[in-house]
């Protein structure tokens, strides 16, 4: 029979333990959580190759799991401004997200810049025989009446309606998707045929043909240069301290991010196969994007 002071002893060191194991299931609750990203990207060129470099090195490298999702414009700001997901990789600043960002920007916070010298416009083959948007009217047969867009969300679809109406253009922004406009592109050049485009850089397009950007008339020049941002959930820096340095860290000179969207255009191997060999030949890329003691964990 247990006396009275040892069945409360008993219970103490069973409470004490039951109290251990929970503590020590909380902590790897919050250290899972600690390591996992949710990332959002579009299906363009650019997205596609560094955030499946992200996702190479926060797991090869962090010991994060990673999951990344490819959504419209509209919808991956909304994810990450509900707190659906950690990141939104590719916020085109000052022009072409304005809209989206001056919606969200209170619900977002900025991680910075991942690529500096963003371009973006309407885009022909340089044997196209005009060199300005003002001159499109002229020969709008020759382009047959069209100009080749991409997703209906995307900014430079809304930028183009603005240029369209600007430049009182006879010519219909055709909707269709990046792949599906670098398609129809890479058929026009094989046959040196005219094409008009949405365009915009960083792309690997540039790196396959010989293009160029439509000039703008000074007085109605609705396009400029500008930087690519990472936009995280807005409590992301407190939640995911480590995760938010990284994001932060990332940036890409044009040389880099040309050198990696074109080792993926060209490879039969999927993305993020392809970043990870990429990481492999470019460790000195990203060796400053990585935290210190990021392999650490504490509780």
């Amino acid at each position: 029979m247990i006396t009275n002071n040892k069945y409360l002893n008993l219970l103490s060191k069973l409470g004490v333990f039951i109290l251990a194991i929970g503590f020590l299931s909380g902590c790897a609750q919050n250290q899972n959580n600690q390591k996992s990203a949710d990332l959002v990207y579009v299906n363009w060129a650019e997205g596609i190759a560094y955030t499946n470099l992200a996702k190479a090195i926060l797991e090869d490298k962090m010991g994060y799991e990673v999951e990344i999702t490819s959504a419209g414009v509209g919808p991956a700001y909304t994810a990450v401004a509900q707190g659906d997901a950690d990141a939104f990789m590719e916020t085109w600043l000052p022009v072409l997200h304005a809209d989206y960002y001056e919606q969200f920007k209170d619900q977002i916070t900025d991680l910075g810049t991942v690529y500096d010298g963003t371009q973006s416009g309407l885009v022909v083959p340089t044997y196209v025989e005009i060199d300005s948007i003002s001159q499109l009217n002229d020969v709008a047969d020759r382009f047959n009446g069209e100009i080749t867009g991409i997703d209906a969300g995307a900014g430079i679809m809304s930028t183009t309606k603005n240029v369209i109406e600007e430049y009182n253009l006879d010519l219909e922004l055709v909707q269709s998707s990046g792949p599906a406009m670098t398609s129809a592109l890479q058929s026009a050049y094989n046959d040196e045929e005219w094409i008009v485009v949405t365009g915009w850089k960083p792309h690997w397009m540039f790196g396959r043909f010989d293009l160029k950007f439509l000039k703008q008339d000074p007085d109605k020049e609705i396009w400029g240069t500008g930087k690519i941002h990472i936009m995280g959930r807005q409590d992301l820096e407190n939640d995911k301290p480590e995760l938010a340095q990284f994001l932060s860290n990332m940036y890409l000179t044009d040389a880099e991010l040309a050198d990696l969207m074109v080792a993926i255009e060209t490879s039969d191997e999927n993305a993020e196969t392809v970043a990870r060999n990429w990481l492999t030949e470019n460790e000195d890329v990203i060796e400053d994007w990585i935290p210190e003691n990021s392999e650490e964990t504490s509780m």
